[in-house]
């Protein structure tokens, strides 16, 4: 049985109103870069993969924000932990079939 499980995030950044967006791109690159399946939404991004990885991206999600200029990061966290029973495709392809 896998021990994958789902984890959603949303970085809020303290950086100035128009470098917002530039600053939580860098947070999406290092999901992207992981090679974990991802959906970027608009208000969070979601993970699948095994919890200790997500965890880790997470961190380095909210470093790449402080390295790109942020002087805090207020991170949120969902996480569905339901190893191997529940994926992102199982939660969605309903509403993206259409």
């Amino acid at each position: 049985m896998s021990n994958k499980i789902m984890m959603a995030f949303q970085v809020l950044p303290k950086v100035e109103e128009e470098r917002l967006f530039e600053v939580v791109d860098e947070a999406i690159a290092v999901v992207a870069a992981s090679g974990v399946k991802y959906e970027v939404g608009p208000m969070e991004t979601t993970m699948e993969g095994e919890p200790d990885q997500l965890w880790a991206i997470i961190r380095q999600a909210q470093d790449a924000c402080v390295k790109a200029g942020a002087s805090r990061v207020l991170t949120y966290i969902k996480m569905d932990y339901n190893p191997g029973l529940t994926t992102i495709d199982e939660k969605i392809h309903k509403y993206r079939a259409k």
